[in-house]
């Protein structure tokens, strides 16, 4: 073969990057060497990588195509090396997470996983669903779990377990009485919600796509415990999942409405590149997820340890 594996991992961090220098500090090297790693990749081949504009580098169609295929050619690489070591362990692994997942479902599991597999190292980042999946397209993590719908070619998306956003309240207001409430009666309250790009807000959007002129927030938060305390403190109505709701309904400090007129249902998803090697580790990472989901029908489901 007339390419190494440096040149492999210089191409991929330049890919992640779009610059020498950040490139080059990602893997311990000076701006000279990876420049000429570079450089050395794309003459010995007569193919450009990259289109410059100025210090930023972009893939071209040809460079796409080769990154999916060179982050594979490193993982089983990594892999090999781990064996050649004398190591037995899965390895590590980067997870992204929509905030639902991530705050209420995957501290659990990784807790699980890492005892399991001590030593193993998880790197868990929790983003929206528009940002995770903008880092699977850059190969910046392995394994995505968003609760949103992500839409992309390059992307391979899995159903794990259904959920339900429930619109509520403080317990003070006027809605929560109790009894089922139409869609009059809630478009013009003031609303807080969440950001647009979130799995939430894009499914309450969808969910009330043919009201005539849409809910307009009173307030656009990126947290969803921000949602809740704001709304407990009288702001107005909320739409989050169950799951981030459960223990405030079970205090007491939020309560539901009652909206038959909304389909709140959708999934939690697993999302990685489609061309993605799945290493030992993401195939293990993988299978405890679906085992700690195991026999919930919805996400408020499944067992929890309730936060006081």
């Amino acid at each position: 073969m007339r390419f190494t594996l440096r040149q492999m991992q210089v191409f991929v961090e330049i890919a992640r990057s779009e610059n020498v220098s950040r490139a080059a500090e990602a893997l311990a090297l000076s701006q000279s060497a990876a420049s000429a790693a570079l450089a050395e990749l794309e003459s010995q081949f007569d193919q450009q990588l990259f289109d410059r504009a100025g210090k930023r580098l972009r893939l071209n169609e040809q460079g796409s195509l080769l990154l999916a295929h060179a982050v594979e050619l490193l993982d089983r690489a990594e892999e090999i090396d781990a064996l050649l070591r004398g190591e037995r362990g899965l390895g590590n692994l980067r997870v992204g997470a929509t905030l639902t997942i991530g705050n209420y479902l995957l501290p659990l599991i990784v807790s699980n996983f890492l005892q399991a597999h001590p030593e193993s190292r998880v790197r868990l980042q929790v983003h929206n669903t528009a940002t995770i999946a903008a880092m699977l397209l850059r190969h910046e993590i392995d394994l995505g779990l968003v609760e949103g719908q992500v839409v992309d070619a390059a992307l391979e998306v899995e159903p794990w377990v259904e959920d339900e956003l429930v619109v509520f309240c403080a317990p003070g207001h006027a809605l929560a009485k109790g009894g089922q409430v139409g869609l009059d009666a809630i478009a013009h309250q003031p609303w807080i919600l969440r950001e647009r790009g979130s799995g939430t807000r894009e499914t309450f959007d969808q969910a009330l796509r043919h009201w005539p002129g849409g809910i307009v927030p009173r307030l656009e938060l990126e947290h969803t415990e921000a949602v809740k305390r704001a709304v407990e403190s009288g702001l107005g109505l909320g739409c989050l999942s169950r799951l981030a709701l459960r223990d405030a309904f079970r205090r007491g400090s939020l309560v539901p409405v009652d909206t038959p007129q909304l389909d709140l249902r959708r999934y939690f998803y697993f999302v990685w590149h489609r061309g993605k090697y799945h290493s030992r580790v993401i195939r293990r990472f993988l299978e405890d997820c679906r085992a700690f989901t195991g026999g919930a029908r919805r996400s408020d489901q499944i067992p929890l340890p309730p936060v006081p």
